[in-house]
């Protein structure tokens, strides 16, 4: 399909060269013509001040009531996929059957259909795999392309992916292609019983409140969810579902990845840990970090902080637990001298069980606690690591 030019509308003026996202129009005796780099987006269609540019009938947007099925784009992480990606298909799961639709899974890479195999014991009807050499590494440009077309070609109803670096780089492209929305960083996803629409759950104003998103006039409904906010679900057992292979044609030339370096780094992981214990301005000082450390050696807890104590030094950033920072799901988060700001709560609402300590009867972090403690943390710290080490048998 090609773009339909009207030459007796067009002046030649270059608008659409200058407007297209894929540089696919070049002037050629002072007329446009789209080359194979051309999508059929639709912006220079739209930005032609003469109207003399229109898209083929076939590459026009179909009605939204034609969206089908609930998609997930299945990033990968060495030899096996991210860990949201499974906490999507649990939660896309649920969607698709509350729409009655199929849960779809979108592989990219080279060599991954071994891996595709994985997903369907969550629960995925269909997994589609674009399998190419030049996709061995990710390539934003060259990812982009190959979901782009695949999206336009099956118009799915609701498109998932991770706000992980990846996702936050490259779906954003895609919704920009696509013309529809995207909301970013989701804390929560429902179906509307009345529209059927996805309601998108976001932190917004700084975190003060949380926004409700909805998308009713395009498609596909777009969002990336954080890691650690919906729990893994368990494998299916007898699922049955389909690997279909999606064939590659020309891709895309641009920045080209030569090498990826891990990056080493030390200390723990909060994300993994079954125990964490996060401090805040109450503690007062960096060095009132040794009695946190006590009791976190005895409860084998790793400590994170609030932004206020990151933004002071007392922690590295890579410890900060919060909206800006790191969404934790441990079996049971202690909250010592940390108020409870909703930027801070994003980050720990996955959490099993949540015991706050604060002097303050008043302080937000009650409202979300499984157990709260009014008290100086520096009284009932050290009475909570005598009590522990009684029960243990331990001497102080």
């Amino acid at each position: 399909m090609e773009l339909i030019l009207d030459k007796n509308k067009c002046t030649g003026c270059g608008q659409c060269v200058e407007v297209c996202p894929f540089g696919a129009i070049e002037l050629k005796d002072g007329l446009p013509v789209a080359n194979d780099e051309c999508r059929l987006c639709g912006v220079c269609v739209r930005k032609c001040p003469e109207g003399a540019l229109a898209l083929p009938e076939k590459a026009k947007k179909r009605d939204i009531q034609d969206a089908r099925d609930v998609w997930v784009y299945a990033e990968q992480k060495g030899n096996d996929f991210t860990g949201v990606v499974y906490e999507l298909l649990g939660k896309g799961r649920e969607l698709a059957q509350t729409l009655g639709q199929r849960l779809v899974a979108v592989v990219i890479g080279h060599e991954v259909e071994k891996h595709a195999h994985k997903l369907i014991n969550y629960g995925v009807d269909v997994a589609y795999v674009i399998d190419h050499p030049e996709l061995k590494d990710f390539n934003e440009k060259k990812y982009a392309q190959v979901l782009i077309d695949l999206i336009k070609a099956n118009q799915p109803n609701i498109f998932l992916a991770g706000a992980t670096p990846r996702g936050r780089s490259l779906i954003p492209q895609v919704a920009a292609a696509l013309e529809t929305g995207l909301t970013a960083d989701c804390t929560g996803l429902e179906i509307d019983p009345d529209t059927s629409l996805l309601l998108q759950t976001r932190p917004a104003y700084g975190g003060n409140i949380m926004a409700t998103i909805t998308c009713a006039h395009t498609r596909p409904q777009m969002a990336t969810v954080r890691p650690h906010i919906f729990p893994r679900p368990e494998a299916l057992s007898g699922h049955e579902g389909k690997i279909v292979k999606v064939e590659v044609e020309a891709l895309p030339q641009g920045i080209e990845v030569l090498s990826f370096v891990q990056a080493e780094i030390e200390g723990p992981d909060l994300t993994e840990a079954d125990v964490v214990i996060g401090v805040g301005r109450g503690i007062k000082g960096p060095e009132n970090l040794k009695l946190i450390e006590k009791l976190a050696c005895l409860l084998n807890a790793q400590i994170g902080g609030t932004r206020a104590v990151v933004d002071a030094g007392w922690l590295s950033h890579r410890y900060q637990i919060g909206q800006t920072g790191l969404t934790i799901s441990p079996k049971l988060y202690i909250a010592c001298g940390i108020s409870g700001a909703v930027q801070h709560i994003v980050g720990i609402q996955s959490a099993k069980t949540i015991v706050a300590i604060n002097k303050d009867p008043e302080a937000p972090i009650f409202e979300v606690a499984d157990y709260g403690i009014v008290g100086d943390l520096f009284e009932v710290i050290p009475a909570l690591i005598e009590e522990i080490k009684t029960r243990r048998g331990e001497s102080s």
